[in-house]
């Protein structure tokens, strides 16, 4: 019988920053901005990553404090359905976090392969 190729596991490489000691930003919160942007509600943004409005709300919140001008602007519900956006700052941070993950994964792809090619085989 013959041997079949063993699959390389994939490889994600996480970056968080910390801006000491205003906060961090990582993935999880970019991924909720990309998701406002998306969904144009804090709201769906939270269903979309199942956490509750309030959660979502709290991050979006200390997103808006960590920065000089807010990457969330809200409009409140109604009878004209409210909503949010991402402010031009908020595309602009959002922009710089993934470039930095791309160079920091173009950077690392050597030694992201060696452990590929060194990882266990996955089990069921």
């Amino acid at each position: 019988m013959p041997e079949t190729a063993r699959q390389k596991p994939s490889a994600l490489i996480s970056v968080r920053i910390d801006l000491v000691p205003i906060g961090r930003l990582g993935p999880g919160k970019v991924e909720l901005l990309e998701a406002i942007e998306a969904s144009g509600s804090i709201s769906g943004a939270g269903r979309a990553m199942a956490m509750s409005y309030r959660r979502a709300w709290l991050l979006v919140d200390n997103l808006n404090r960590m920065f000089r001008q807010p990457l969330v602007e809200a409009a409140p519900g109604g009878a004209k359905g409210g909503g949010a956006h991402l402010t031009p700052m908020g595309r602009e941070i959002v922009a710089h976090y993934r470039a930095i993950e791309s160079k920091a994964m173009k950077a690392a792809a050597l030694h992201i392969d060696a452990l590929r090619d060194a990882a266990a085989e996955p089990t069921s």
